[in-house]
């Protein structure tokens, strides 16, 4: 994941604080060229941190996702960190990769209890 700061973090903050919105007015909030917001638009949206939304498939109407809020949580550890796509998505909670001591401990035998 590469971002453009500030650039991205001014879009995802303007998405936070005044929910979905579209490039002229995130230009406008942002003092960005609404050129440079329709470009990070989509780019944004393939990270997962918006998402475009509408009843018209070209509506360009996008509001923020968990993804980009965490972003905004953790943007000062942004370029401290080597990953930091894997720091905004957490923890993994996939029980496949659990210790299988941690499992036993809790008393989990893997099987379905029904």
């Amino acid at each position: 994941m590469k971002l453009r700061r500030p650039t991205d973090f001014l879009i995802l903050e303007e998405l936070e604080d005044k929910g979905r919105n579209v490039a002229t007015n995130l230009a406008s909030h942002t003092g960005k060229s609404r050129k440079n917001i329709n470009t990070r638009l989509p780019v944004l949206a393939d990270y997962g941190l918006v998402r475009k939304i509408g009843p018209a498939e070209r509506s360009g109407l996008y509001e923020i996702t968990s993804r980009g809020k965490a972003a905004l949580v953790y943007r000062e550890q942004y370029d401290e960190v080597d990953d930091f796509e894997a720091l905004i998505e957490g923890p993994s909670t996939d029980v496949e990769s659990e210790d299988a001591g941690a499992s036993f401990a809790r008393g989990d035998d893997g099987e379905d209890p029904s």
